[in-house]
């Protein structure tokens, strides 16, 4: 089977999984403790005004009645209304998601960096220096909460040295096709609005970025050491072979595969993870969206969060594996 026959039977398999998703968090929503309606008006509504909203969003229905009308609704692309925004909550997350991407999409590129970098010095200098403190941050960096690492960052690197935005985007917003701020000032040929989103970018990425760099960190020194000690390297390292050249040309690529599983994995969690950074650099994401979306009962906002959450962890593998064929010839799509 070839890769495009691979992707295509991956991508239908989607739907039952994305459906199966789709009926345990519905059910999980409506049996949440507390009244989302009396949440959204406020304590002081009248029990007809209350009675008047829910039958207006069809939560006084039979639950298999509501989950028909949702999944009719999401078929046509509509999402539903957010309690607690009084929006469509496709709207809202249209205008929240590229955020999100962008900041765990730059925030993937620092783990790799990081990580792999990190990893390969510590596995050719191996019971170093180097190696003990490679592996001290890497515990470091998984242990320490993300959010007290980012204020950290604030109060250090943005509030006392000044050398980066404490909170927010960009100095002014950005508009643009694609809601990335970045890609959208260089589109625009904007190249002061591209840095000053670049730099606001910085401490974010960072903060949501070190647990999984730490443990790219380590996973790649010990693939790299694994691979190190094939005997291929030991003959191409024999017949002098630079070490630069050895590990850029032979030994990475091979020590790659078992760091792809890990960035497949990290891609759903940098999600998940972000709402904490997103709170602290006020950074106007869909994963903050979603916090408060659970905090205030809102049903429609959390469905539709968590599904697209779940999609972009079942891409991200999917892309995963394709990759595998690219660094390994030998794997096969069964």
């Amino acid at each position: 089977m070839g890769a495009h026959e691979f992707a295509i039977r991956r991508l239908v398999q989607l739907v039952p999984t994305l459906l199966g998703l789709l009926v345990l968090i519905f059910l999980i929503a409506r049996v949440m403790p507390g009244d989302p309606v009396r949440l959204a008006l406020g304590p002081e509504a009248t029990a007809e005004q209350v009675a008047a909203l829910r039958n207006q969003l069809g939560l006084d229905q039979p639950l298999p009645v509501q989950f028909v009308n949702y999944l009719i609704g999401l078929v046509r692309g509509d999402f539903g209304v957010s309690l607690r925004t009084l929006r469509g909550v496709g709207s809202d997350i249209a205008g929240l998601l590229p955020a999100t991407l962008e900041l765990v999409t730059v925030s993937l590129l620092f783990s790799i960096l990081l990580g792999v970098t990190a990893g390969i010095f510590s596995a050719l200098y191996q019971n170093s220096w180097v190696d003990n403190l490679v592996r001290l941050t890497s515990i470091s960096g998984v242990a320490l909460p993300r959010f007290w690492v980012g204020i950290l960052f604030q109060i250090f690197l943005a509030s006392k040295l000044g050398l980066f935005p404490i909170i927010g985007r960009a100095a002014a917003p950005i508009h643009g096709p694609t809601g990335f701020y970045t890609l959208d000032a260089l589109l625009a040929g904007n190249l002061p609005g591209f840095f000053d989103s670049l730099w606001h970018l910085v401490l974010p990425a960072l903060t949501l970025a070190l647990p999984t760099a730490a443990q790219l960190a380590r996973l790649s020194r010990a693939s790299m050491i694994e691979v190190l000690r094939q005997q291929y390297v030991l003959v191409h390292r024999a017949y002098g072979v630079p070490t630069s050249r050895l590990v850029l040309r032979y030994a990475l690529r091979n020590s790659l595969t078992s760091v792809l599983t890990l960035l497949g994995l990290s891609f759903g969690s940098l999600i998940e993870n972000a709402f904490l950074v997103e709170v602290v650099f006020s950074w106007p994401g869909i994963s903050a969206y979603g916090a408060a979306a659970v905090l205030a009962k809102d049903f429609n906002a959390v469905v539709a969060v968590t599904l697209i959450v779940g999609l972009a962890f079942m891409l991200a593998n999917l892309i995963v594996d394709l990759l595998y064929g690219v660094l390994d010839p030998r794997v096969r799509y069964d």
